[in-house]
């Protein structure tokens, strides 16, 4: 499956969660410890998306993470204060483009999605068919990832806030597509919200930032490990858990 990560609190540069760490994204693309579901790497494209003044920044490749050749220095050379990366392994089948890669975006908002859609596609046919056509239209790409995406952004419009959107659409995803792998990850560059549904997911926490990644970026033992069907409302210093269905 893939790897992702959000993080929010003082800038640091993007390379303090990319590439410096001992088991950093770009470590993980490679080396991941914790595949569940299947999957020994993450090659198959990478997106970097982060806060600057205007909004939010994306960086995104079809092509594997520790191949990019500009993306150390531009790392290093960019801070901010809400990062959200994710490496991609891709479901087969799925196409390996630039836009499938995460992380999705309109306005504010940043999107993430580890995992997997059982029976796609017609296991979601009719949730996508609640969608307006437009947005059907305009998928970055012809995957699940694309599609969870366009159904938390769908209930974000209609004023959800983004833990009730998180939580709704793996809800109603799990009814539809039973054995789905739904991790997703979306911010709005002040709260970080995540599931836990079938992956992993950890949190480090310090009076002033959160991390949130599918694993841990090195040997701290203040991370903590994140149960199955939960979701997360994380802001920097603090993080509150939710059992899935009681959002």
């Amino acid at each position: 499956m893939c790897r992702h990560l959000a993080y929010l609190g003082p800038p640091v540069p993007l390379s303090r969660l990319l590439f410096e760490p001992a088991h950093s994204l770009s470590h993980q693309s490679w080396a991941p410890r914790d595949m569940r579901g299947g999957g020994t790497i993450n090659a198959d494209g990478f997106g970097v998306g982060w806060y600057a003044a205007d909004g939010p920044v994306r960086y995104r490749r079809a092509t594997p993470l520790w191949s990019d050749p500009d993306l150390p220095g531009l790392a290093a050379s960019v801070t901010a204060g809400g990062v959200l990366a994710a490496v991609r392994s891709a479901t087969a089948g799925m196409p390996v483009t630039a836009p499938a890669a995460a992380p999705f975006a309109e306005g504010r908002w940043l999107f993430s999605h580890n995992g997997v859609v059982a029976g796609w596609p017609g296991s979601v046919e009719k949730l996508a068919a609640d969608l307006p056509t437009t947005d059907l239209l305009t998928l970055d790409a012809p995957t699940d990832a694309a599609l969870l995406w366009a159904l938390v952004r769908h209930r974000l419009r209609r004023g959800s806030g983004l833990g009730e959107a998180a939580a709704g659409t793996v809800a109603e995803v799990a009814a539809a597509a039973p054995g789905s792998r739904l991790n997703l990850l979306v911010t709005d560059g002040t709260t970080i919200v995540a599931s836990t549904a079938g992956h992993a997911l950890s949190a480090l926490v310090t009076p002033d930032s959160v991390l949130i990644s599918s694993e841990p970026l090195d040997d701290n033992p203040s991370w903590q490990p994140i149960p199955d069907r939960t979701v997360l409302v994380a802001t920097p210093g603090a993080v509150r858990r939710i059992p899935l269905g009681e959002t």
